[in-house]
């Protein structure tokens, strides 16, 4: 049964705007309709056979959003117009003129959009990009690449003259020098634990026990002043920042039996350099009174519930009835398409120009000023090793990150940052301090490795620092303080899955490039010195309030279809929930549709509160209506993707199975009513589309599902999954049966019907309290890297390395594989290449582009010397990890590890430049 597109689900209203999400189509095809989905015959239909996405890639299908115009939208008219934003290289200067005089006459826009005319026709900024969307005249912008005003252009020739002319010189004037406009800052936490006296022992302290602090003091310019005061306020902050000062003192009290290393580390803004700029398609046709979008982002719910909010409280002419948003594939994302400001654009270039479909596309000198970027750190790392035993006794740290001209995701990289800082150790006394700060500099946000990686560059350094000084093995040092299962990360929780890092150590230490660096070193020939390094590292995956829909039907001829809420940007989501529901219905669909809000209304869901700020109470009384769920649909990352982005189909697939193919099955096996073989479901498999249950005959999927249909047992459900560090769990009346599941809505379909949505007999919800717990899902992984330092030139090659990581479950293996390798690459990148200045100089002048920003190239990669092995689950049933942003995060502390042992020479800056070690040497 499929979808109309015109039968989307209403899930919500923003000002009284109807708001509807689907995907867009991936392929050429003759109708909207016919493309909504990927073939999924991968291999002939067996699981784990590869991308079922990559034929309509390698040959060049309509799939992003950059690939489509209006004549590719049915119903649409054909002629696309173009959108140009221009943007403000100065912060620090009066805006006072905007002068397009200098377009010809045959570069002139058709409407100019000014912060004036947003005013008049009553937009505004959604909460989350709080602010001026376009910079008023007479005010100094907040931010380098503040949009300043939207030029729209008839004609591409039109658009395509003036882009270039105004990147050659900017049509804005500037007045009277202001200085940077200040603004508070984004957060400023402190996150400190003491454990208890003994082992196993309650802890004294953490951030699980009191929640999180922060100060209730401020110097000049918003600097925290982290000392408790002698004052009767903040009390919960003195509690903690007295025990924090505690940690410090006896780091700094000179012990003789400690080794204590006190070092700075910086790490640099880089850009996410996804492959596709953004780019978004929008029509507003008057007469229907319909806005219609065509993007490419990683929220799809965000983006469309922000269009809501920019337009829900506008002028008549201004206010759409309804609201389309259809969702393609992107060419990347790596965070920085997650509620990204980019579509509140794209729609006002809509709603200025009506009746015309216009386009929005960054170049990729634009995508550098205006997209979001990673955060700048600057880190004091503070650590106290025993000197006879090797093990940790304390860590202290102060981060401060540069956060740019908008909050976005700021104080969240802050939190992880800092809740992250002892990575996979264990240390009974941690004290760690964070301020994420507003800037002039382009925004900062959400991005591969999410503050975990630069406070690892710092603490796997300091590592082998601490091996050198102790007079220890780097490997034997890592190994003495791991945190073992069960034990307590930074906030005072235990993680509650399964703990790796001591087999990764292991294989990193059998591993021949350990073994024998040595010999490697000696062998070096003139003029250039070999090193090899190692670090570890654990990554949390999820974000406490992670929600999946699924929805899985069944034909007579037993072709499967599915549809998903996750969106595909590279991370091969389609592939797999596709492999993970074959488990259960055995082979891999026929269709797979993803980034899909639109194929759930069956199930009614309905919203309230922020899921990260409920209280217990608001959630119980909220969870009594059965449609009641405490977030519908989130973003989309690759370190999510298997394990929230697949739960909810996977979920249905078992429904279908139990309730739809297994009746069927014995129905075909004459088993009769009394049979205890009934009740062996969970003990049949498919091999080769066949179901086997030892002792009867093989029976085909297709026959299988054909007589489900003749049955009138059920063949389709569809679900939704919710998790915060826990999944929901609710029971539904199936067949007699109280099922229960790792759900908390489901609606099931029989036969060829109609979907029913089902009412839960009872819910759990996990507790409100969880979200003070930090993270409780980590998945780990290790790299071994050996370089080649040339100690002329001090250019620095990474010759050979390895990676090992462990994922749970691991449902398509070419994906883990190639995501490993991608975030080597970054790795690479990141340690020895990218850098972006922050202010003036920086990308937010408008002049950046990949002629001055080096990414890591082929000839900048060991492409023949990288192994990458990926450990099996430590159980058949182990639930898949996220992994896509750990195999980033180790690559950069090893490389740093490699060129010390190379050189002697440590580098606590990023990234490390040929001069930087040529001078050194």
């Amino acid at each position: 049964m499929h979808p109309s597109r015109r039968d989307v689900l209403k899930w919500t209203a923003a000002g009284g705007i109807v708001l509807s999400v689907a995907r867009l189509p991936f392929a050429e095809a003759a109708t909207f309709e016919s493309t909504q989905t990927m073939p999924g015959r991968a291999a002939a239909g067996r699981a784990g056979a590869g991308r079922i996405d990559a034929v309509a890639k390698v040959t060049g299908a309509k799939l992003y959003a950059s690939d489509f115009r209006a004549a590719d939208m049915e119903g649409w008219p054909a002629t696309t117009a173009h959108a140009l934003l221009v943007r403000a290289a100065d912060a620090t200067h009066v805006l006072t003129g905007l002068e397009l005089g200098l377009l010809g006459a045959d570069a002139k826009p058709s409407v100019v959009v000014t912060a004036k005319d947003l005013e008049r026709a009553g937009l505004r900024a959604p909460p989350f990009y709080a602010g001026d969307l376009l910079c008023p005249l007479g005010t100094t912008p907040v931010y380098l690449g503040q949009p300043v005003a939207l030029l729209l252009f008839d004609s591409f020739d039109a658009y395509d003259r003036a882009r270039i002319t105004l990147r050659e010189k900017s049509p804005l004037t500037f007045g009277a020098q202001t200085g940077p406009v200040e603004q508070p800052n984004y957060a400023a936490l402190r996150f400190t634990r003491v454990a208890g006296a003994e082992p196993g022992a309650p802890d004294a302290y953490s951030p699980l026990m009191e929640g999180w602090i922060s100060p209730g003091f401020f110097a000049a310019g918003g600097r925290p002043i982290w000392k408790p005061l002698p004052a009767s306020e903040g009390g919960q902050y003195k509690k903690g920042a007295t025990y924090g000062e505690e940690i410090r003192a006896l780091i700094a009290a000179k012990d003789p039996a400690m080794v204590v290393l006190d070092r700075a580390f910086r790490t640099q803004s880089v850009d996410p350099m996804f492959l596709e700029p953004e780019c978004g398609l929008a029509w507003y046709d008057p007469k229907a009174r319909a806005l219609r979008l065509a993007l490419g982002v990683q929220s799809p719910f965000e983006a469309a519930d922000a269009l809501g909010d920019l337009l829900g409280k506008a002028k008549a002419e201004f206010k759409p009835e309804r609201i389309e948003t259809h969702f393609a594939h992107m060419g990347g994302g790596f965070g920085g398409r997650d509620h990204t400001p980019f579509p509140l654009y794209v729609a006002l270039a809509a709603m200025f120009l009506p009746g015309r479909p216009i386009r929005l596309a960054h170049d990729r000198f634009q995508q550098f000023q205006g997209g979001i970027k990673r955060h700048a750190f600057e880190m004091r790392s503070q650590v106290a090793f025993d000197r006879a035993s090797g093990r940790i006794r304390a860590f202290a740290a102060d981060h401060v990150l540069d956060g740019g001209g908008l909050a976005n995701y700021s104080a969240s990289v802050a939190v992880v940052s800092a809740t992250s800082a002892i990575g996979s150790y264990d240390v009974p006394k941690v004290d760690v301090t964070t301020v994420a700060h507003h800037t002039r500099g382009v925004t900062a946000g959400s991005m591969r490795g999410y503050g975990v990686l630069q406070t690892s560059v710092a603490l796997e350094t300091l590592m082998d620092e601490a091996a050198e000084a102790l007079g220890m093995d780097p490997v034997a040092l890592r190994r003495a303080n791991l945190l073992k299962a069960g034990g307590r990360s930074l906030t005072g929780n235990p993680w509650t899955v399964s703990v790796r890092t001591p087999e990764i150590l292991d294989r990193l230490e059998r591993h021949d490039l350990w073994r024998g660096r040595a010999a490697a070193k000696a062998a070096a020939p003139a003029g250039t010195r070999i090193g090899t390094g190692l670090a570890i590292s654990t990554k949390d995956y999820g974000t406490g309030a992670d929600c999946s829909l699924g929805r899985v039907e069944v034909d007579p001829d037993g072709r499967i279809r599915i549809c998903c809420d996750a969106t595909e940007m590279g991370n091969g989501i389609g592939t797999s929930v596709a492999n993970r529901v074959a488990q259960y219905l055995g082979r891999v669909a026929d269709e797979v549709s993803v980034a899909r809000i639109d194929a759930f209304g069956a199930l009614g869901l309905v919203t309230s509160d922020d899921p990260y700020t409920i209280t217990q109470a608001a959630q119980d009384k909220a969870a009594r209506n059965p449609r009641w769920v405490p977030a519908i649909s989130s973003a989309t990352s690759a370190s999510i993707g298997a394990h929230v982005g697949t739960q909810a189909a996977a979920q249905a697939a078992r429904v279908v199975l139990r309730f739809g193919l297994w009746p069927a099955a014995l129905a075909l096996w004459g088993i009769a009513q009394k049979d205890p073989r009934r009740f062996l479901w969970e003990e049949a498999y498919w091999q080769d589309g066949m179901l086997i249950l030892s002792g009867l005959p093989p029976l085909a999927q297709k026959d299988v599902a054909a007589k489900a249909h003749a049955m009138g047992a059920l063949t389709g459900a569809m679900a939704h999954a919710f998790s915060r560090w826990a999944w929901a769990q609710a029971a539904f009346p199936l067949d007699g049966l109280d099922w229960a599941a790792d759900i908390d809505a489901l609606a099931v379909r029989r036969g060829s019907g109609p979907f029913k949505v089902l009412d839960r007999g009872f819910v759990a919800f996990p507790p409100a309290s969880y979200n003070r717990i930090g993270t409780s899902f980590t998945s780990s992984c290790g790299t071994l890297v050996q370089v080649a330092v040339d100690t002329a030139s001090g250019a620095v090659r990474v010759a050979r390395a390895y990676s090992v990581l462990e994922c749970g479950q691991t449902l398509t293996r070419e994906v883990v594989v190639g995501q490993a390798q991608g975030g080597f690459a970054m790795g690479v990148g990141y340690a020895l290449l990218e850098k972006l200045p922050p202010f003036e100089d920086g990308p937010g002048n408008g002049r950046w582009n990949l002629g001055d920003y080096v990414v890591a190239r082929a000839s900048d990669l060991p492409i023949h010397g990288l192994e990458v092995e990926v450990l099996p689950p430590i159980a058949p049933n182990e639930p898949p990890k996220g992994m896509a942003e750990v195999v980033m995060i180790p690559v950069v502390p090893a490389i740093l590890n490699a060129i010390h042992d190379a050189t002697g020479r440590r580098f606590s800056a990023l990234p490390v430049t040929p001069d930087d070690v040529r001078r050194a040497l």
